[in-house]
């Protein structure tokens, strides 16, 4: 397996900074209250994860050992004021939403953990290409997340879309379901603690699934050790 489709395996699967490192968990329970909310705190996190890791991987050789995190929580924060600033200005509805959640993307433990772990140690490309996978990874159990809230919570998909897209984006609502009162419980903290678990659930069962089929194939494959009988 080469290296690119062994990042995209960890990224996206094996290592999940969402499902398995449980990593980023404020903005995972916090803000997924919707697609759309989940969708903007993707990007952002994706952008300043990628943005990260190429600063670090093309500096990695002049930051001083003893210094390192700092220096990589500095440029975490640079990228993350920067998002900040182009949603400000292009999507301030959705800014508004996403609120604190933002500006708190400096203290994900995803983004430094990657500078640390994998950035600092390789050349641009694969730093950019870990930093993206990873970013895909943890965006896709936030899009998930979020779908499960809002369909469950209200109804409805895609609600609020024209915060990220603009006004077009309203006719992309679509409602799912008819809900007399929305469901209060999944829409808050409590309830994204447990949707969260049942995509865990759903994931552990899938692993043992995969590790049933690949099992038996291993054995399969192994080579038969042949017993001689020793003639007296």
């Amino acid at each position: 397996m080469n290296q690119y489709a062994e990042l995209t395996w960890q990224g996206l699967w094996k290592n999940n900074p969402g499902l398995v490192q449980l990593l980023g968990l404020c903005p995972l329970l916090a803000v997924t209250s919707t697609v759309t909310n989940a969708i903007g705190m993707s990007l952002a996190t994706i952008a300043v994860m990628i943005g990260s890791n190429a600063t670090v991987s093309l500096i990695r050789t002049w930051i001083p050992k003893e210094i390192r995190i700092p220096i990589f929580v500095m440029i975490i924060a640079g990228f993350v004021t920067c998002v900040q600033l182009l949603f400000n200005a292009y999507a301030y509805g959705l800014y508004q939403s996403l609120g604190i959640f933002l500006p708190l993307i400096v203290t994900n433990c995803i983004i430094i953990g990657r500078a640390e772990a994998y950035a600092s140690k390789n050349t641009l490309l694969p730093s950019v290409y870990d930093g993206f996978i990873m970013g895909i990874g943890f965006s896709l159990v936030l899009i998930i997340l979020g779908a499960i809230r809002e369909v469950l919570g209200q109804g409805t998909l895609f609600d609020g879309a024209e915060l990220l897209l603009g006004e077009w984006a309203s006719s992309l609502r679509v409602e799912v379901m008819q809900l007399d009162h929305s469901f209060l419980f999944i829409m808050l903290p409590p309830g994204a603690f447990v949707a969260l678990g049942f995509i865990l659930a759903a994931k552990n069962s899938l692993n043992s699934r995969m590790e049933s089929l690949v099992e038996p194939q291993i054995e399969a494959d192994k080579p038969q050790r042949v017993r001689i009988n020793k003639v007296s």
